[in-house]
């Protein structure tokens, strides 16, 4: 039978004729899989979908998504720092070693990606569009809150559909610096420091240890690339490269780009 209509079904019925009469059976509790034998001349039986939602108990079963990151920004006196990871996972198969987890929204806005890649590239790329949507009607840039405003309500819209993001927008308005998390239940929140992802935890305790706000540029940009670091070493889901951004007063600025395998050799010998 064609594999498409094995996919579409809730279970799949097998028979084969002349075959010798014979039974065996495997439960629930042995992956799933149901085999039921039934007397006569020929050999039948039925494999239930795992794909297909579902259980004993009649209770649909959505699919679990398993993704890991880390990405992370903060306030300082000059700014806002943000520092992402590079690897895509999809389960324990990693997928990408290279992928860009800062989308470019426009000359002064920036947003991260945590969650599912094709949703938080999608739903930003829309949210760019829609800034500058704003930006020719009302002649002048929209400010940080309002772009993450219009991200929380187009997301709001499809909650409990499904939907996985969870992202930063960061940006410089007429009222200084902006950051502000939004996630795809349509949370909004505005703070000074965020980390997003599996490798959050360890990045948290690299930043709180050394979170200034009268850091110099350099000594920020160091403590978002070690922050990083440190998750990656620490978390199985995040590695590849460091990708660190300064949002200032003239706009975004990509600072650098290092492999965690040179940072690692870099500070292995520190404390």
């Amino acid at each position: 039978m064609a594999l498409a209509s094995v996919l579409n079904r809730d279970c799949a019925n097998f028979s084969f004729d002349n075959c010798q009469t014979s039974g065996f059976g495997c439960g629930p509790e042995q992956g799933g899989l149901g085999l039921d034998a039934t007397p006569g001349d020929g050999l039948s039986f039925s494999v239930r979908n795992p794909l297909c939602g579902g259980d004993e108990d009649g209770v649909e079963r959505k699919i679990e998504f398993l993704h890991g990151t880390t990405t992370l920004a903060f306030k300082f006196q000059h700014g806002v720092i943000v520092a992402v990871d590079s690897r895509a996972t999809a389960g324990a198969y990693i997928a990408s070693q290279t992928v860009k987890k800062v989308i470019e929204i426009n000359p002064y806005l920036l947003g991260t990606m945590a969650g599912g890649a094709a949703d938080c590239s999608f739903w930003e790329r829309l949210l760019a569009r829609q800034c500058r949507i704003y930006e020719l009607r009302n002649k002048e840039r929209i400010s940080v809150a309002a772009a993450s405003k219009l991200l929380a309500n187009m997301v709001y819209q499809y909650k409990g559909m499904g939907l996985s993001m969870g992202t930063m927008v960061c940006g410089w308005d007429k009222r200084g610096p902006g950051l502000y998390y939004v996630d795809s239940e349509g949370n909004r929140v505005c703070g000074d420091l965020f980390a997003v992802g599996s490798g959050s935890m360890y990045a948290y305790g690299v930043i709180d240890s050394g979170l200034r706000q009268d850091l110099t540029v350099e000594e920020a940009c160091e403590l978002g690339r070690r922050a990083i670091y440190q998750a990656t070493f620490r978390d199985a889901y995040s590695g590849g490269q460091v990708n660190l951004y300064h949002v200032h007063s003239d706009g975004w600025t990509r600072v650098s780009q290092e492999d965690v395998l040179m940072l690692h050799h870099r500070y292995k010998g520190q404390a």
